[in-house]
């Protein structure tokens, strides 16, 4: 793997470079957390995208799902391109930039607390924002763990120390102006890369046409039917990666970000465009596993457990060819490095922006935010180290956690928040704390194969109980939303 080792060599060189540049552009809050605000539609459309897949997805999801649906796991990839990235934006980015504009909010807490009028309702949020991303990131970090250690052979811990030292470089120097650029160039890697993959594993098989059949004839063999999984549970696989994303702090930053509403159209074209191929690529590939192994050939554990995190890697390592190899490895590193990024920059603004008491040293005079958000990033990477260190669960279900609590909390408030001016300080409490305490209790009721199940639930029911106490509560004052919904 010498190619593969130059090649991850002189990509991480050029991240490293990128957070250089962009520390010399970073001078205040808002510039490490939001670029300015100047982010144009092809640079925002591709952050959105590439913070969206990761190696939770290529290797957690596309080996988990494409095996136990087959190609039935080609409508998350629908679903992630149609809702989670195109009308994501056209339904959210617009109204998202004015309000935050409006209220000077940066991050989802403060946006929550400046919308409802609600103190306290910040440090809530700050502190859901913090402990859940955690699992999420772990996750990111423990699919790449799993890809180093098949493809180039190098131990698990190590690999995991290589993705926290570069990671934390660009982003820890340049913030999100170095997410941003960093994210452009890792998307182009990682569209190309997809596009190559599928074409170069298929061709043997007769292309992308020719091997569909075999995967559909071969998935009735390995999973009978009574262990296919129901509509319900590829529905709810779909609801909560597409939906799920509409109610995440690190996605719905990147609205924040944009230099104006005008880029809105192109940005959810382009977004919606690379999500799909992002999306059909992995979970084709997964599917295709059905292809190239049997029931006693698939990776397994010990006590003879499917590893579905190992699929992916071990079908890669056999089928592809050592540039190609190398290439992919790439694109998997490009999605998980910006996703990763994302998720460190929004956990640590939850403590730097929404829970520092005070951001302006008493002696000096400066603003000492930045310096806590490096300083945070760093203790997230930490942390999420550690999770993953100690392979805490599947991808998977980590994944699933995460986005359950998350979203679950955020999405009905924020998004409710945005259209009806009806919406109320106790309705907007009542939700997010509905939706964390749904997920939890549903994740260990259900137990943790369910969990997208259980995250689909901790996000609806939390409309339907802001809708609830809101029609029995005092909405805000005039003032306040005279404020918030100007000019939208």
């Amino acid at each position: 793997m010498n190619i593969g080792i130059v090649l991850l060599v002189l990509f991480l060189a050029l991240m490293t470079g990128v957070g250089i540049w962009g520390m010399k552009k970073t001078k205040t809050l808002g510039d490490f957390f939001l670029g300015g605000r100047t982010l144009g539609p092809w640079i925002s459309a591709v952050a959105y995208g590439t913070s969206y897949f990761s190696a939770v997805v290529f290797i957690g999801f596309a080996g988990t799902q494409g095996w136990q649906f087959g190609l039935n796991a080609l409508w998350i990839a629908v679903g992630n391109a149609v809702i989670g990235a195109g009308a994501a934006w056209l339904v959210l980015a617009r109204r998202t930039r004015r309000m935050t504009q409006n209220l000077d909010a940066m991050t989802m807490p403060e946006f929550l607390q400046e919308r409802y009028g609600a103190k306290h309702l910040k440090p809530v949020a700050a502190s859901v924002v913090f402990f859940f991303l955690l699992p999420y990131s772990a996750s990111v970090f423990k699919g790449l763990g799993h890809l180093f250690e098949a493809v180039f052979g190098i131990p698990y811990d190590m690999a995991l120390l290589i993705m926290i030292v570069f990671t934390g470089v660009y982003l820890i120097l340049g913030g999100y102006f170095a997410i941003a650029v960093t994210d452009f160039i890792q998307g182009i890697i990682m569209f190309a890369g997809a596009a190559v993959l599928v074409l170069v594993m298929t061709a043997p098989e007769g292309g992308v046409f020719g091997i569909a059949g075999k995967i559909a004839e071969n998935y009735r063999a390995h999973i009978p039917p009574e262990r296919q999984p129901s509509a319900l549970t590829v529905f709810s696989v779909v609801f909560m990666t597409s939906f799920g994303t509409w109610g995440l702090p690190q996605m719905t930053q990147k609205f924040y970000a944009i230099k104006n509403q005008q880029v809105i159209p192109k940005a959810a074209i382009v977004t919606t465009v690379f999500a799909l191929m992002i999306g059909f690529c992995a979970y084709f590939t997964g599917a295709a596993s059905h292809v190239f192994f049997d029931t006693a050939s698939v990776p397994k554990n010990a006590a003879g457990a499917i590893q579905y995190d190992l699929i992916v890697p071990t079908l890669l390592t056999a089928r592809l060819p050592q540039l190609l190899l190398a290439l992919i490895l790439l694109l998997v590193l490009s999605a998980s490095m910006s996703t990763l990024s994302s998720l460190v920059l929004v956990s640590s603004s939850s403590v730097a922006i929404d829970l520092y008491p005070s951001r302006i040293d008493a002696k000096t005079g400066k603003d000492r935010s930045v310096a806590m958000m490096r300083f945070l990033s760093a203790v997230f990477i930490v942390i999420s180290y550690f999770i993953s260190r100690f392979q805490i669960s599947i991808i998977v279900y980590l994944m699933s956690l995460s986005w359950g609590v998350v979203s679950g909390a955020f999405a009905a408030p924020y998004i409710l928040g945005l259209y009806s001016r009806r919406v109320t300080k106790p309705a907007a409490y009542a939700g997010l704390l509905s939706g964390v305490a749904t997920m939890i209790v549903l994740f260990f009721v259900l137990g943790a194969n369910r969990s997208p199940l259980a995250a689909s639930i901790a996000i609806v029911l939390p409309f339907i109980v802001v809708t609830a106490v809101s029609l029995f509560t005092a909405p805000p004052g005039k003032e306040l939303l005279q404020k918030a919904f100007e000019g939208v």
